[in-house]
């Protein structure tokens, strides 16, 4: 299938590198449209697929589209592209925020699908969930799903209103964990392990424990009470986390983020 990129930043290269190793589409099929003339030019060398500095030329080549834009840049690609496609194309977007509705009227086509990836998406480790029109063709979806497959993993549903959901937990949670991690590093560093050492113990530690859970299929409270000893170290921490109100603050900022998921769709 000819695959085409409107926009050629970071998460754009990430699906099209994983697309590529992945074998879901050769070099030869892609075209990315890319107005950035070094971008364009790294990404040809880099790939070898074909690049543009216009997005008519991306449209008219390919089968699946996949819209990798910032939100504020969509006015412009609408008025560029919109009513270009052709029946039997679809759109895959990835841009935040842009609901199925908005892209369709933008577009002036109803082959929307619209996928939320995130940043582990550049090392093949991503989630991203997607859904789309009724209007997408089988292969299409198929398609979609193996592309999302070859950058980690990918959950289809049938609702709109859990990409929101997506956009609030995966999307922004490697934030979390990045915070997380941070504090757990600097915590080592204060009770005087060298910074190296603590950021290598708190890197093992938390890939080791997301293993452990995904591998045992155990519920996270069992593992944890399995490493919290009665009147121990573990106990201690874990309680003063508690009256910090971590897990609350963690629930809480979900939560904020999915409003504000549902608030920038409505702008």
């Amino acid at each position: 299938m000819n695959i085409g990129f409107i926009g050629g930043g970071t998460m754009a290269e990430a699906i099209l590198g994983g697309m590529l190793d992945g074998g879901v589409a050769a070099a030869a099929d892609v075209m990315i449209g890319e107005p950035v003339p070094g971008r364009r030019d790294y990404l040809a060398e880099r790939y070898g697929v074909g690049v543009s500095d216009s997005n008519g030329p991306v449209v008219s080549a390919s089968e699946m589209v996949v819209m990798a834009v910032k939100p504020q840049d969509l006015p412009k690609v609408y008025a560029d592209i919109g009513g270009r496609l052709q029946d039997g194309q679809s759109i895959m977007s990835i841009v935040a925020g842009a609901k199925m509705k908005s892209l369709s009227d933008g577009m002036r086509h109803d082959g929307i699908i619209r996928a939320m990836p995130n940043t582990p998406a550049q090392i093949g480790e991503g989630m991203t969930m997607w859904t789309c029109a009724s209007s997408v063709s089988a292969t299409h979806r198929e398609t979609t799903s193996a592309i999302l497959s070859t950058i980690g993993d990918e959950i289809y549903v049938d609702d709109e209103k859990y990409l929101d959901m997506a956009t609030a937990l995966s999307a922004s949670g490697p934030a979390y964990v990045f915070l997380i991690v941070e504090a757990l590093i600097d915590a080592g560093v204060y009770v005087g392990l060298p910074r190296d050492v603590s950021r290598r113990m708190v890197l093992q530690t938390v890939k080791g424990s997301v293993a452990l859970v995904s591998e045992t299929g155990r519920h996270p409270g069992e593992l944890r009470d399995m490493v919290t000893s009665p009147g121990g170290t573990t106990a201690e921490a874990l309680l003063t986390l508690e009256h910090a109100g971590v897990p609350a603050a963690l629930v809480d900022a979900v939560k904020v983020a999915h409003l504000k998921s549902i608030r920038l769709g409505q702008d």
